[in-house]
């Protein structure tokens, strides 16, 4: 008799929540997802300039159901929003991919104003926060939940110039991630996030705020597998932090640079 197995990383028969879906990691999260058999609620943001529908499409014809609504992550109206639309029309919740996130280039520190360093928190750490705490409740019955985010490099193992409400709204999410872990194990729910360095994006191509494309190419030369990352490559990371498989991993921060990180400066 041939024993029947399913794929590795399976996400069949799971409901997967991703906030900034419209573009970069977050599109590539979605279109991944639903290879694997998960059913999505697609949270876009429209003032950013990305466009829904190319993901809609894509994961529809992969087979998924969708559910797809705007969504500011800075109001938990629309969080808590999403959160029960994916519920009542999905049947469940099963997965968090927080990872809609804003940098702001700051060029002297002393002058940030309340209101630039309160923006990147509300967004980067806060907006996390909304998420999960929507997501909860409807993990708990069921005693299982997967709740994963975006961090970086930046912030909790190095610093980003000109960039420190950024780094500082990053590193505040390896906290909420540890303390979630071990209050919410009992409940079935992991809480894991991924760390990921230059990652050619919209947010990394921005020559405003970021690095732009000549800033991007030129950290290829330093990352020692050759290349910077692309958006699929933190996807499918969190496809396995997603799975039945990472069942005993939580509290984790998995950092995907390519080994930029540990070569240093040089």
């Amino acid at each position: 008799m041939v024993r029947q197995t399913k794929p590795a990383y399976s996400l069949a028969g799971r409901v997967a929540l991703i906030t900034g879906a419209a573009s970069g990691i977050g599109a590539a999260t979605a279109r991944i997802f639903a290879e694997a058999g998960a059913d999505l609620a697609l949270a876009w943001y429209p003032p950013d300039g990305h466009d829904i529908e190319p993901v809609r499409r894509d994961v529809e014809t992969a087979g998924a159901r969708v559910v797809v609504e705007e969504v500011d992550v800075r109001s938990h109206v629309d969080v808590e929003r999403i959160v029960q639309s994916a519920v009542d029309t999905l049947g469940r919740l099963d997965i968090v991919v927080a990872n809609a996130g804003i940098a702001r280039i700051e060029p002297r520190p002393e002058d940030v104003s309340d209101d630039q360093w309160e923006l990147i928190l509300d967004v980067n750490l806060n907006g996390v926060w909304r998420c999960f705490r929507a997501a909860i409740p409807h993990m708990r019955g069921r005693h299982f939940g997967r709740l994963l985010t975006t961090t970086s490099v930046s912030g909790p193992l190095q610093a980003w110039v000109q960039h420190t409400s950024y780094a500082a709204s990053k590193a505040a999410i390896v906290g909420l991630v540890n303390s979630l872990s071990v209050e919410l194990g009992p409940a079935g729910i992991t809480v894991n996030a991924v760390a990921p360095g230059v990652v050619e994006s919209p947010q990394s191509l921005d020559p405003v705020n970021s690095l732009g494309p000549g800033g991007v190419a030129a950290q290829a030369g330093l990352v020692p597998v050759g290349r910077v990352g692309t958006a699929d490559d933190v996807a499918y990371a969190y496809r396995y932090l997603a799975s039945e498989e990472a069942g005993y991993v939580t509290g984790h921060v998995l950092v995907i640079d390519g080994g930029r990180w540990l070569a240093g400066s040089d």
